[in-house]
C-alpha cells in the first residue's frame, strides 16, 4: 500500500513530457494532474465496499473483521441477529456474513428478516456456521443465504467467494 501511494505521489508530481500531447487530436495543451485512482490502477477505486458481520463468538466477528478490512471493506460488526437488523436499517451494505447459531433471534430467522427489507432482496449473504449436517446446507439456503462455509474458515476462500457472489 505504502509503494502505491509513492507511486501516486511521483506520479502527480512529474509533468507529462510535453511532446506526449501534441499527436493526439484534440488534446489540451496541458495533460490533466493523474490524480484518479482509476486512471492510475485500473480496479481500484475510492469507493469501499460495506459488510456487515453478525457472530456472538466476539473473536470470530473480531477475525472476520479483520480479513475484510484488509480486503478492502468497510466493516461493521454486530453481535446478534437484532443488531444486525438495526445496523442493516441504518445503512445498506454490499455483503452480509453471519453465523447461524446465536441465541434469541439465530442466523435462519435473520436471513429472512433481512431479505425482506428493502435493498437487501439480492445482497449477498453468506452462513459462516459450525452447522455441518447433510441438510444445514440447504437450509440456509432456503432461509436466504446464498452461499454456506462451516467453520473454521479458510480466510483466503471466505473472500473468493464473496468475490464471485
Amino acid at each position: 500500500m505504502k509503494d502505491r501511494q509513492i507511486l501516486r505521489l511521483a506520479i502527480t508530481q512529474q509533468s507529462p513530457p510535453p511532446i506526449a500531447t501534441k499527436f493526439l487530436p484534440g488534446a489540451p495543451e496541458q495533460s490533466p494532474a493523474y490524480s484518479a485512482d482509476v486512471e492510475l490502477f485500473p480496479g481500484e477505486s475510492n469507493f469501499k465496499r460495506r459488510a456487515l458481520i453478525v457472530d456472538d463468538v466476539a473473536d470470530v466477528t473480531e477475525m472476520l473483521s479483520v480479513l475484510l478490512s484488509h480486503a478492502g471493506y468497510d466493516v461493521v460488526t454486530a453481535s446478534s441477529a437484532r443488531a444486525a437488523l438495526e445496523a442493516a436499517r441504518q445503512r445498506q451494505f454490499d455483503v452480509i456474513i453471519s453465523d447461524i447459531g446465536m441465541p434469541e433471534m439465530n442466523g435462519y430467522q435473520l436471513a429472512r428478516a433481512i431479505r425482506v427489507m428493502p435493498g437487501y432482496e439480492a445482497v449477498p449473504m453468506v452462513a459462516v456456521t459450525g452447522y455441518s449436517m447433510f441438510d444445514d446446507q440447504e437450509r440456509s439456503k432456503s432461509a436466504g443465504f446464498t452461499a454456506h462455509m462451516t467453520k473454521p474458515i479458510d480466510p483466503r476462500a471466505l473472500l473468493d467467494l464473496i468475490e464471485q457472489l
